[in-house]
């Protein structure tokens, strides 16, 4: 896109025109995330605080959210999430960032009240308009959530930044966090996963037009079977998809709960180009990261090759919520998420006891 610049010489116009948003970053999306282990190396050091009586989530077992309670009947979920761009439209891309951050709310059960724009844009390389159209398509996402866009802050960015942090209210009785997963609980999953996958093929030419529509489809739209997943007794656990792939959430999960999730590889959704494009090379150097930071707690049945590991931890930016319930719940989280427009939503897998936490893929 072009906009209006200064003169530069004499009276003749000059024009600049403004780079592909993603060349503007290393890294897109989720994709973005510091890997796991190198993760644990930074947090090793840091001080800690005694938790007080009321904070009824913190970060021991790295779930979505924070989740403090405020009396009897609410607690406050706290949560934060922005990245690089992962596609270079502007206002795409700013609907993906708010969706992505959103569903952390989501994740834990609550229902969001409000947000704050956080955002770093290189505003010497972007114009006000098109910083503008981010901001707007994060405003438009938390339209469609039912919250405002309460305020925020701004930088000057060597690298464009957009994201929210993200506020929501649950009951203290209903927070769903990952470490509540049981023994004999069925896995769902309601998003397809390569996402990852089709941005790095997007980044290079390859995403046709139907690919690049749906992968915009499932990144921005909301987790909103949060909330009425959390009313159900028989749900016992929920995690969002996100950076650290399938895997690597199926791993915090099982450790946070002290099992071991056992994944049908069969029966994981796809988005319906990922595999084909994986098979072509086209992966994100976070799914390799992942993969040598969490790697040695994840069992790969027979027969699964690289391309299957590539998709198992490729990064999922705004990906879906991944839920573990009792069998007598199934028929009632999978109605929860047809009824919110989830169609793809599946059984993947199942949840066992375990000595040591893990996670196989069969």
């Amino acid at each position: 896109m072009a906009s209006p610049d200064t003169t530069l010489s004499g009276d003749a116009p000059a024009t600049r025109s403004e780079p592909p948003l993603t060349s503007l970053s290393h890294g897109g999306g989720c994709g973005c995330k510091i890997a796991p282990a190198v993760l644990s190396q930074i947090l090793a050091g840091t001080p800690s605080f005694p938790a007080p009586r009321d904070l009824l989530i913190g970060n021991e077992t790295a779930d979505d959210a924070a989740v403090y309670r405020l009396n009897d009947q609410q607690a406050l979920v706290a949560t934060t999430d922005f990245f690089m761009p992962i596609v270079d439209d502007p206002h795409d891309f700013g609907r993906i960032a708010a969706t992505n951050a959103i569903s952390d709310v989501y994740a834990m059960g609550g229902r969001p009240i409000m947000a704050l724009a956080l955002v770093g844009m290189p505003v010497d390389k972007l114009s006000p308009e098109t910083i503008g159209k981010i901001l707007s398509g994060g405003a438009e996402v938390c339209a469609a959530a039912g919250i405002p866009v309460a305020g925020g802050h701004t930088i000057d960015s060597v690298e464009a930044i957009y994201g929210l942090v993200a506020l929501g209210l649950v009951h203290p009785d209903r927070v769903r966090t990952n470490a509540g997963a049981r023994p004999g609980d069925v896995l769902v999953l309601g998003k397809p996963i390569g996402v990852g996958i089709l941005s790095a093929a997007l980044k290079k030419g390859a995403l046709d037009d139907a690919g690049y529509g749906r992968m915009i489809d499932t990144t921005t739209r909301l987790n909103t079977p949060g909330p009425d997943l959390a009313d159900l007794d028989g749900v016992h656990a929920m995690t969002d998809v996100t950076g650290f792939g399938l895997a690597g959430h199926a791993l915090e999960m099982a450790r946070g709960s002290g099992a071991e999730l056992r994944l049908d590889w069969a029966s994981v959704p796809l988005i319906d180009e990922a595999r084909g494009l994986a098979e072509r090379g086209f992966v994100t150097g976070a799914s390799g990261r992942n993969w040598a930071s969490y790697g040695q707690g994840v069992r790969l049945g027979e027969g699964l090759d690289a391309t299957d590991r590539a998709l198992l931890t490729d990064p999922q930016t705004s990906g879906g919520l991944m839920v573990a319930c009792d069998p007598s719940a199934l028929d009632r989280v999978l109605a929860i998420f047809r009824d919110h427009g989830f169609d793809r939503a599946a059984v993947i897998g199942e949840v066992a006891p375990a000595d040591t936490p893990g996670v196989t893929v069969r």
